[in-house]
């Protein structure tokens, strides 16, 4: 796959951006005209509505995820695998947009290679008694207050993911765990996610350095294209990388939306 061709090639990966996200929802999920997971996890980006299909009513769409996810935080992602009339609906009915998200892919045609500083060191964490110092640094770098930790870690145990699919890798600067990545093989798209760095840690090639051995391990399947979200502070690193904006997520807070909601 050329450059050219991954920007023809959303759909794909949009569909591994709701594999990953679906994942979380431990509590619920639901993957048919509505498609939303919640994950129980006291945060916004952890419980959300992925898309909303043609086949079904707005107003339905609306009442069933308020229905779903009342009691958490959550979010309205509204990208192009939604109907379009998506974004305007939610915001006459009061809804606030965040930002945009952007959706981000690379052809996988390079090795990535990547200088390192010698004091760090990435590798694949495979040893489960090591799951819960992982999610510290991401659930830290994503502003998951440590009341909430246990359900992070509930989720991450839970994924549904097939057997070798789910890839988690852990950087170490002298030994201290201080980054994350993984790598997601799902409808022959290699989706890179949870790319954290500890914040004393930061701008020292890390996120680099754990998206690149992302990169590589979804090269090494023979994956022709990766994918990813970006946030403000990685879209910079991304493109550097290679990575191109192929779309973009809007990201919507519920707000008041139904009359039920707002009577409450």
């Amino acid at each position: 796959m050329t450059t050219a061709d991954v920007a023809t090639d959303v759909d794909r990966q949009l569909a591994n951006a709701r594999e990953y996200w679906l994942g979380w929802g431990v509590a619920d999920r639901s993957d048919e005209e509505l498609v939303l997971y919640r994950s129980g996890v006291l945060h916004p980006q952890l419980n959300g509505v992925l898309r909303v299909g043609s086949g079904i009513a707005l107003e339905e769409a609306v009442a069933q995820a308020e229905q779903r996810l009342a009691g958490v935080q959550w979010m309205w992602w509204v990208g192009p695998d939604s109907r379009p009339d998506l974004a305007g609906h939610l915001l006459v009915m009061g809804a606030t947009e965040i930002e945009t998200m952007p959706i981000m892919a690379v052809p996988l045609e390079s090795d990535f290679d990547v200088e390192v500083p010698r004091e760090l060191t990435v590798e694949e964490m495979t040893e489960p008694q090591g799951l819960l110092a992982w999610v510290k640094v991401y659930a830290s770098s994503f502003g998951v207050t440590p009341d909430q930790l246990g359900g992070v870690l509930e989720a991450e145990r839970g994924r549904p993911d097939e057997a070798g699919s789910f890839v988690r890798f852990a950087a170490r600067w002298n030994d201290r765990l201080v980054g994350t990545s993984a790598l997601l093989v799902r409808h022959d798209v290699g989706g890179v996610y949870v790319v954290t760095t500890a914040e004393d840690f930061r701008r020292r090639g890390i996120a680099t350095a754990l998206t690149a051995a992302a990169l590589r391990e979804a090269r090494w399947r023979g994956l022709p294209v990766a994918t990813l979200q970006a946030s403000a502070e990685g879209e910079p690193v991304y493109r550097r990388m290679g990575f191109q904006t192929v779309a973009g997520y809007r990201m919507f807070a519920p707000g008041p939306l139904s009359s039920a909601s707002r009577i409450a």
